[in-house]
């Protein structure tokens, strides 16, 4: 009887270990021929420039994907490489009352991204991205630009990795 149970053991091992499914926690499935990833820069082109916009989502990107894959950050070209620009950043009245003064008022985001994965090329795409969040036109914008953006910024990357990944 123990024989048997070391074949089987062994058996089941052999077959565990030769079927490999590489899956995250966030349901990304990254194909076994990726090993790295690259994020260029993405300059800000919008009319209204945040300074600090183009450095923070660029390393988002790159944060997102390197702590929901097992990608590898390398500089200049990935085997996997994501560039763009960010399109549109604006500020602008949303809710008018009856005074034709601004209740509400939206801060939005546009980025246009250009994925390329230079091991499987007909997998290559270019997409826009937006975000937006409103806000009391009574709050001061410099008061939480920082805390808005960085939302947008998690919710794009978010959507961008996805995209790349997750198939949606």
């Amino acid at each position: 009887m123990s024989k048997i149970n070391i074949i089987v053991t062994l058996c089941l091992s052999l077959i565990v270990s030769a079927c490999s499914i590489n899956m995250t926690m966030s349901g990304a499935s990254i194909p076994e021929n990726l090993n790295t990833f690259s994020v260029q820069y993405f300059d800000n082109r919008a009319p209204l420039i945040n300074p600090v916009l183009s450095q923070n989502l660029t390393e988002g990107l790159k944060d997102r994907i390197a702590n929901e894959s097992r990608l590898n950050l390398v500089n200049g070209t990935g085997d996997v490489d994501f560039s763009g620009e960010i399109t549109g950043y604006s500020v602008r009245p949303m809710a008018i009352q009856a005074d034709a003064v601004s209740a509400e008022t939206r801060l939005s985001m546009t980025v246009k991204v250009r994925y390329k994965n230079y091991k499987d090329p007909k997998l290559n795409w270019e997409s826009s991205f937006s975000a937006f969040r409103d806000f009391e036109s009574s709050q001061n914008i410099n008061a939480i630009e920082n805390e808005l953006t960085a939302e947008m910024i998690e919710e794009i990357t978010e959507n961008i990795f996805n995209k790349s990944f997750a198939d949606w």
